[in-house]
């Protein structure tokens, strides 16, 4: 098979490297996916409305850019290996912490510090990932790393106990070396000071950067984060069921993001981005208004597929478009920015479905991909790509 080609011609430091680095990110998702499935029954715990247990969402999301930069900084100062080790205990700890807060204000405290956590993951393990592997078979890899995504909601709904990427750490200090093209230009006093140059320097490629982002965390997120609620409170369906479904469609964005990654190296990576976001749209009538069981799932399944099919060539693509000098910063800030920007998604979707549609989320969830799709086709389009650039140095 030719996934197992793509791991044979990598060595024992780029295998465990990847391996890493897509652990760290699948259970970085995992912490953040059990709050998502977990809406309705806090709603219930807490005695709120929906729209106010997704203002943990909120925060979540909003803390994220304020890791990414953080986090960035000190990858690309001290290198990416011990800060991602770092990156990993801060955010066990938060979650560890959130699932004992005594109040609603005391949990969205929790999860705004996991946030800051939480966004400081992607960048690093991205970063240290892609300058690590080699060149050949990188769209594969983006698509995999990507999906790590996928995993973590997967491990979510068969609910692992929430600390556990702690032992990540154990694999990272054994087994992990530091990037290579970090430690290239480790001693460059002049790749230090041009930090902040290089980011103004780019500036134009930042935004974009931020834009495109904010598209596509729209798109991942307003598909995700409130429909296991939507399955529960519409549907009727058990939290069992919900789980199976839940399963089912991050089978399905596990696939599409290695299919749409891998089909990136051969067609470029903004056609596969624009197939993948095109073909979201006549997916929205079995994925919104169904009301069986199988055709939610089968629904669930080929939306995720075309989701996290365009998502599956984002860490290639961002990195692959950003300065090297500023690699550890500078792609992990721009995804935490739009998600920044993307960050109150869920609440006004919940408050939309509350106030407009009785408490119904089918239309909203409709618009939201019709909306969103349109907004990645047209930042994809409007930027460029460098498939294939060399990330082997740091400056």
């Amino acid at each position: 098979m030719e996934i197992i080609g793509h791991f044979r011609r990598l060595n024992a430091v780029q295998r465990n490297t990847f391996v890493a680095c897509f652990l760290g990110w699948s259970l970085d998702a995992f912490d953040f996916f059990i709050l998502i499935l977990c809406v309705n029954a806090l709603a219930t715990d807490f005695h709120e409305k929906v729209s106010a247990i997704t203002q943990a969402i909120f925060w979540t999301l909003a803390m994220r850019p304020l890791g990414a930069f953080l986090f960035g900084l000190l990858a690309d100062r001290y290198g990416r290996r011990p800060t991602l080790m770092i990156d990993i205990i801060a955010y066990s700890v938060f979650e560890l912490a959130s699932a004992f807060a005594p109040s609603l204000k005391v949990f969205l405290v929790m999860r705004a510090l996991f946030g800051i956590a939480m966004g400081g993951e992607w960048g690093v393990g991205a970063a240290l990932a892609f300058e690590t592997l080699p060149a050949e078979g990188r769209g594969f890899f983006s698509g995999l790393l990507q999906e790590g995504y996928v995993v973590g909601y997967l491990l979510a709904a068969l609910v692992v106990v929430g600390a556990l990427p702690a032992f990540l750490v154990i694999y990272i200090r054994t087994k992990v070396d530091e990037s290579p093209a970090w430690l290239q230009g480790r001693g460059s006093r002049e790749s230090e000071q041009r930090l902040g140059k290089d980011i103004v320097s780019h500036a134009g490629i930042f935004a974009f950067l931020v834009v495109l982002m904010f598209a596509f965390n729209s798109f991942s997120h307003g598909t995700q984060d409130l429909y296991p609620t939507f399955l529960e409170r519409n549907l009727h369906f058990s939290p069992q069921t919900t789980g199976l479904v839940v399963m089912i469609y991050n089978v399905g964005a596990l696939l599409g993001g290695i299919v749409f990654g891998s089909w990136s190296e051969k067609i470029g990576r903004r056609r596969a981005i624009v197939i993948a976001a095109i073909l979201s749209i006549p997916v929205i009538p079995l994925w919104a208004y169904s009301h069986t069981v199988p055709l939610m799932a089968l629904g669930g399944f080929l939306m995720q597929f075309m989701v996290q099919g365009a998502w599956g060539v984002i860490p290639a693509h961002l990195n692959e478009l950003s300065p090297p000098g500023v690699r550890g910063t500078f792609p992990g800030f721009a995804y935490q920015l739009g998600n920044l920007l993307s960050s109150r998604n869920s609440v006004i979707q919940a408050k939309v479905a509350e106030s407009r549609y009785g408490g119904a989320f089918s239309p909203v969830l409709a618009w939201t991909v019709l909306l969103v799709s349109g907004l990645v086709v047209a930042a994809t389009l409007s930027g460029r790509e460098r498939r294939g650039a060399d990330l082997s140095m740091t400056n």
